[in-house]
């Protein structure tokens, strides 16, 4: 299953290799929100994979920027929802037959989850470049 995800993320990255500096606005953008964000989003508990190994559980970070995506306080970071939107829908078509089984998830803070995330988009970067 992991030589499956690697080689998922190998495609997803020779895809996305034109677009490296929409990556890492992304993880800019990402960083922004995470240091931004105050109060009750902070309590918000958002599904949180265990593993990013795991192909199954990409959907699970989908879901979680989808769920930050209907907050209020975020609408000022728009633009990386859409810009995620973006890589979502380049991964979507090579991950769909993929999916197999379900992902280890746990319901972690706000701040946890954007955490993950930023992994995510970094092992994007990494393997588009390699």
């Amino acid at each position: 299953m992991r030589t499956h995800l690697y080689l998922i993320f190998l495609a997803a990255g020779i895809y996305a290799a034109p677009h490296m500096s929409n990556i890492a606005e992304l993880l800019t953008l990402l960083q922004q929100m995470k240091n931004s964000m105050t109060g009750d989003i902070l309590n918000l508990r958002i599904e949180t994979p265990a593993s990013l190994d795991d192909v199954n559980c990409i959907n699970a970070l989908f879901e979680g920027a989808e769920l930050l995506k209907t907050n209020p306080d975020l609408k000022k970071f728009s633009v990386f929802f859409q810009k995620f939107e973006r890589l979502k829908q380049s991964l979507i078509p090579s991950l769909a037959e993929e999916f197999q089984g379900e992902c280890e998830t746990e319901r972690r803070n706000t701040t946890k989850f954007i955490e993950k995330l930023i992994t995510f988009i970094r092992k994007l970067s990494k393997d588009a470049r390699a």
